[in-house]
C-alpha cells in the first residue's frame, strides 16, 4: 500500500487508513491532514501505531495488509534516529546521495554549512560525533528542499545537551526551508517545544489532537507549557507527573 504522489493543497492527506498485522488492527481508519509548513508531532504508547503510520506515509509498508489512501507531495524526505550515513562515502557524498552534478554538490555544501559542518565535507562518517552525524543526516534530508519531512525520533539517541542544540537548529532550518513535518517522538517535552500540533495515537486511532499556541523560541519556562504537558501526559495515561519526559517508551 504505497503512498500516492499527487499535487496537494496541503502537505499530507491520509484518508481512512487501516493497517493490520495478522488478526491485529494497528491503524483503525486514520484520517489526517497536515497543512503546508505545519509541524505535527505524533506520540503514543508502545504498539499504538505511530511507527506504522509513519511507514505508511513514507510508502515503506507494501507487505502489510491494509486499505485507505495516503496522498503525499512530490518531494518527501526522511530522517531517522540513527544517521544512516554510508561509512564508505565522505560526508558531502552522503548528503548529496542520489544527486549528480556541480549544482547538487553546491547545494550539499550549503546544507552542511547551515547545520554547522562547513569544512567537514571530506570527513568520513566515523570521524564525526553522534550529534555531528545527525546534523549531516538533517542536511541530507533538506538538500532536496522537501515539501514534507518525516522524522522518526531523530534526536532520541543524543544526550540531553546535544538534543537541546538540535531543537534550536531544527527550528532555524524549518523557518528557512519551510517544509511540513511529521515527527514521531516519545518525548512529550520535545513535542510541545517543537510542534504546532501534537497528536496522541492510542489503539490505532487519534485520542487527542492538541494545537500548541506558544511563541517562537519557546521554552519549558513558559507559563502555559505545563498545561500542554499535563494534557498530553493525561492522554497517555500518565497523571500528575512533573518530571521531564525523555524516551520513556520504545516504538
Amino acid at each position: 500500500m504505497a503512498a500516492h504522489i499527487r499535487e496537494l493543497t496541503s502537505a499530507l492527506r491520509v484518508e481512512s487508513l487501516r493497517r493490520s498485522f495478522g488478526d491485529r488492527d494497528v491503524l483503525d481508519g486514520i484520517d489526517l491532514e497536515i497543512a503546508r509548513g505545519e509541524f505535527v508531532a505524533l506520540i503514543g504508547r508502545s504498539g499504538s501505531g505511530k511507527s506504522t503510520l509513519l511507514r505508511a506515509v513514507a510508502g515503506l509498508d507494501d507487505t502489510v495488509d491494509g486499505s485507505g489512501e495516503v496522498l503525499v507531495p512530490r518531494r518527501v524526505s526522511l530522517v531517522f534516529q540513527d544517521s544512516r550515513l554510508l561509512p564508505w562515502l565522505r560526508v558531502l557524498d552522503n548528503v548529496v546521495l542520489g544527486q549528480r552534478g556541480a549544482a547538487a554538490r553546491r547545494r550539499g555544501r550549503n546544507a552542511l554549512a547551515e547545520v554547522g559542518l562547513a569544512g567537514r565535507e571530506r570527513a568520513w562518517p566515523h570521524e564525526l560525533s553522534g550529534g555531528e552525524q545527525q546534523r549531516a543526516a538533517l542536511a541530507r534530508s533538506l538538500v532536496s528542499e522537501p515539501q514534507l519531512l518525516l522524522a522518526d525520533e531523530p534526536f532520541g539517541a543524543l544526550d540531553a545537551l546535544t538534543r537541546i542544540r538540535m531543537h534550536g537548529l531544527l527550528r532555524t532550518l524549518l523557518r528557512v526551508h519551510g517544509p511540513a513535518v511529521l515527527l514521531v517522538t516519545h518525548d512529550v517535552d520535545e513535542a510541545v517545544l517543537l510542534a504546532d500540533r501534537v497528536l496522541v495515537i492510542d489503539q490505532g486511532r487519534f485520542s487527542l489532537d492538541l494545537r500548541i499556541d506558544l511563541p517562537v523560541g519557546r521554552t519549558a519556562n513558559h507559563p502555559v507549557f505545563p498545561h500542554y504537558r499535563q494534557q498530553l501526559l493525561a492522554a497517555l495515561g500518565v497523571e500528575n507527573d512533573t518530571t521531564p519526559t525523555q524516551n520513556t517508551e520504545e516504538s
